[in-house]
């Protein structure tokens, strides 16, 4: 069923051009006087059809979410036990000390993304990586979703689906987090003063805003505070612009950017080790979110602590990566450059991703010479799976664009999907990426299981 509106939804558009095309611009406008228009060229590009899923994929993003999670607790766990397990991951002592800090909370993991390239076809899919550090886009979705009331084939062929909340459900997950901290002499049932912090300069800014937005609309007290500007003293995490003093912490802020700041963010540091916040997004989720996982996830080392069942199903889903040492350099240029890409360890938005099939034979020969010993990865690369849309901004002819499936997790649980598509090898911002709205085409038919 998703195939066939996809299908009348190109249809419709071919039919009528300009009415599509005028309708594509009031989107666009939409967007470009909400806050996904950040200023510059920071701004939310999208395409004229959504993305259609059916029942079926929708339970295989559970499945896959359901499978992971575990191995990812395992993981955490076996990290903090186990020095075998710790020598697979590239973290210095002063992380090492701030992933051990005692999980206050039930929840290891508040808010993550899977992103995998799944195949519609046959719901297949191989893992790309996974974002447990500063998950983003939320109100991107919920924003794409609002405006298709401006879409004018969404409104004609009126397709019966549901759409994905992922706002309020985040709240929800926050709040949950926060109930869950029962020890250190709190009340979990009092509403806590929730900061939401990042290094503001680079981040999201205008989405934290809207998380704050809705959380005091819900009568909770929010503040959004730049990570080095908070203080700490008589055992509380302050902000320093209003004196606030925070409960729990919905921390943004990824990993690498605090370490690589850690003389500027000693008092939100000294609130961790001091247990004076309970914190939405401890630093241990690094431990995921570092690319080194992709490599510890298949190594005996760790897979010992996994089941058969999870062992076969990362064997099958993650592709196959190594860190990229003079050795492994030499033998990745004697194979074909098509079959690989290039990675940092630790990086986010796609920054610094070499693809072979983009680069001359020269152009790749040099990046992996260049980045060789470098804190970078060779991972196989896996096609995208393509799908035909339309970026009527540009042209009225359709062309096929590679699929990125985020699928987001709340507190353990498959809450929702992020879908981009990009008209390059490499789906970032960097290489014109497109966001679209996500829809459940009801009562579709079935599709082969994962």
């Amino acid at each position: 069923m998703n195939r066939d509106i996809e299908k009348k939804s190109r249809e419709y558009i071919q039919t009528h051009r300009l009415e599509s095309r005028a309708s594509a611009l009031q989107v666009q406008k939409r967007i470009t006087h909400s806050e996904l228009n950040a200023g510059h060229t920071n701004i939310t590009h999208t395409l004229h059809i959504p993305k259609y899923f059916s029942e079926q994929d929708r339970r295989n993003f559970q499945r896959i979410v359901q499978t992971m999670m575990p191995v990812f607790y395992k993981t955490m766990d076996a990290y903090r036990q186990d020095p075998q397990v710790r020598a697979l991951f590239p973290f210095d002592r002063r992380l090492e000390e701030l992933i051990q800090l005692e999980q206050m909370t039930a929840y290891p993991i508040p808010v993550a993304r899977i992103d995998v390239f799944y195949n519609e076809q046959n719901g297949d899919f191989k893992f790309c990586e996974f974002n447990t550090d500063g998950t983003s886009a939320m109100n991107e979705n919920r924003r794409l979703t609002e405006f298709l009331s401006e879409n004018n084939v969404f409104q004609a062929l009126h397709p019966a689906v549901e759409t994905e909340e992922l706002m309020d459900s985040l709240i929800d997950a926050l709040l949950e987090v926060w109930h869950s901290a029962t020890r250190h002499g709190r009340n979990p049932e009092a509403s806590p003063v929730i900061l939401i912090t990042d290094f503001l300069d680079k981040a999201y800014l205008s989405e934290l805003h809207q998380i704050a937005l809705r959380m005091q609309e819900r009568g909770i007290e929010t503040e959004v505070a730049d990570i080095r500007n908070l203080i700490f003293e008589d055992g509380k995490l302050k902000s320093v612009r209003t004196g606030r003093a925070f409960d729990l912490v919905y921390r943004r802020a990824v990993t690498r950017d605090i370490m690589e700041g850690y003389d500027q963010v000693q008092p939100f540091l000294e609130a961790m080790r001091q247990k004076a916040v309970i914190m939405a997004g401890p630093l241990a989720t690094q431990i995921i979110h570092h690319k080194a996982i992709n490599m510890a996830l298949l190594n005996p080392v760790l897979q010992k602590y996994f089941t058969e069942e999870e062992r076969q199903f990362l064997n099958r889903h993650l592709p196959v990566t190594y860190r990229l040492t003079r050795e492994k350099a030499e033998e990745i240029l004697a194979d074909d450059k098509n079959r690989w890409i290039l990675k940092p360890e630790d990086s986010y938005a796609a920054k610094g991703v070499f693809c072979g099939l983009d680069l001359h034979q020269g152009q790749w020969e040099k990046e992996v010479r260049n980045f060789t010993g470098r804190h970078y990865l060779v991972q196989e690369y896996v096609t995208p799976y393509m799908s035909e849309n339309v970026d009527l901004l540009v042209s009225d002819d359709f062309r096929l664009y590679a699929n990125m499936t985020g699928l987001y997790v709340y507190n353990g649980e498959f809450a929702g999907v992020y879908s981009r598509l990009a008209d390059g090898r490499v789906v970032s911002t960097q290489y014109n990426e497109k966001a679209i709205p996500t829809l459940y085409v009801k009562d579709s038919r079935d599709q082969p299981p994962v």
